[in-house]
């Protein structure tokens, strides 16, 4: 099965990143636009791996404590239109512990640069618009969640299998 670390966000996160995901429709942005239940932050993705409780484990022993989170820029990485996340200390040493625990683990996952962000668009098309303000949102992260990926008939379907909450060790 398909498996990724993510944070899933707050309702009023979600209807801020939706509220402006229709501003730019509104403005002509045409492309495949990502669904509000499926609005999130990847720490890790692991990708095909058939034992979720091992990874579950591994969350489970890593310390967390929750912390904020601020959207405050757009960018693209090519085909992807993102909003990112304000710099935070608390979120990249979590990434680090956690993808530490993981290889310590022998769990794969993808060792690509943490780069906190949320997709909003994938190939958008957007002749005359230009982002000239980031979506705004606030919430504190007291949770992460282990996620399933699958691809159902209307696009991806995305399936928490379990989760963990502050554990100070």
């Amino acid at each position: 099965m398909r498996l990724f670390i993510a944070i899933k966000l707050d309702d009023s996160m979600i209807e801020a990143l939706s509220d402006y995901m229709d501003d730019m429709r509104a403005a002509g942005v045409r492309g495949n636009f990502t669904k509000p239940e499926n609005i999130h932050i990847t720490l890790a993705f692991i990708g095909e791996y058939g034992n979720p409780q091992e990874i579950l484990d591994v969350m489970e022993e890593t310390d967390f404590r929750a912390f904020d989170i601020n959207l405050n820029r757009t960018g693209d990485f090519g085909e992807l239109f993102w909003a990112g996340i304000a710099e935070n200390p608390e979120l990249t040493n979590y990434v680090k512990r956690l993808r530490k625990a993981l290889a310590d683990a022998g769990i794969p996952f993808d060792r690509k640069k943490f780069s906190p962000h949320i997709t909003l668009v994938r190939r958008p098309i957007y002749k005359n618009w230009h982002p000239d303000k980031a979506p705004k949102g606030h919430m504190t992260v007291d949770r992460i969640s282990l996620m399933k990926s699958e691809r159902g008939k209307n696009g991806m379907i995305y399936t928490e299998l379990g989760s963990i909450e502050e554990n100070m060790l």
